[in-house]
């Protein structure tokens, strides 16, 4: 196995100790912030000193490669972008606090999803329609690393896929902008230019990602082996469950208990290491 050890600082002090703890045979550089130690073995103490360093690490197989992959699964809100949409559409009516709040209840699994984004999005009725391209404007950026990963798929004839429970509204922006292939979101419902407090048709949930997913991937013809995905929220586990690779990206613990890796400290761009 390789172990990937990636942070913005990384000290020559904790690589000998992280390779002598794995009991790894070399140790590689892969970028400034990047190193690769072969022949690594899991260990407990692995995890306490990389998190002592804000390091994130991943044990890789050797002969994985990036070409090996045909899709990339991602969640938005908080993964690719770094806001949660409702939340900042929210705060132009003064309410950001208490509806962020449920945000996080039902990002740690907390309160059912659909109950949730049905109060949530309660709130903003009345909001001028315009205010979601405002949004986006003003308040959307990509979380870094995005577009060096996304670039590193499409080098390498990887499908992207973003699921969310965020909006068409911004998806549908954010489609044409970073050549995905697929988006799938919530719609919400607008009356007379204003948004009525109701999301149109199923609610894109954890039920509805994973669905969405493996539509892509039987219309694709691959393997679960063959697909990569992201999240960091509770409604994002499902889909994940179907990759063959799963990231839980600055993630809350019950979705880094769950998945194959974790990023907690570096950029979108920190998966392109794990693959040769």
């Amino acid at each position: 196995m390789l172990l990937i050890i990636q942070g913005a600082q990384i000290e020559t002090g904790d690589l000998k100790a992280l390779a002598k703890t794995a009991g790894a045979s070399g140790i590689e550089q892969i970028s400034a912030s990047a190193f690769r130690l072969r022949n690594a073995q899991p260990a407990p103490d692995i995890a306490t000193l990389c998190e002592a360093s804000k390091l994130d690490f991943a044990f890789i197989p050797e002969d994985r490669r990036l070409a090996d992959f045909r899709l990339l699964v991602m969640d938005m809100d908080s993964t690719l972008i770094t806001i949660e949409t409702i939340d900042e559409l929210a705060a132009l009516v003064g309410l950001k606090p208490q509806v962020a709040a449920i945000t996080e209840q039902a990002m740690r699994g907390e309160i059912e999803y659909n109950e949730s984004l049905r109060r949530r999005v309660a709130v903003l009725k009345g909001l001028d329609e315009s205010a979601l391209r405002r949004v986006y404007d003003e308040r959307v950026r990509l979380s870094p690393g995005a577009e060096t990963l996304l670039a590193a798929a499409q080098k390498h004839g990887i499908k992207t896929l973003l699921v969310s429970g965020g909006f068409t509204h911004v998806t549908n922006l954010l489609k044409p902008r970073l050549g995905l292939d697929y988006t799938h979101s919530n719609t919400l419902a607008v009356s007379g230019g204003k948004l009525t407090g109701e999301i149109v048709g199923r609610i894109v949930n954890a039920d509805a990602k994973r669905d969405e997913l493996l539509r892509v991937r039987d219309l694709l013809g691959i393997r679960r082996e063959q697909i990569i995905g992201m999240g960091d929220g509770a409604n994002d586990l499902k889909f994940m469950a179907e990759c063959g690779v799963s990231v839980a990206y600055h993630a809350k613990p019950i979705v880094r208990g769950q998945t194959t890796h974790a990023i907690s400290y570096g950029g979108l761009d920190a998966v392109v290491n794990f693959f040769n």
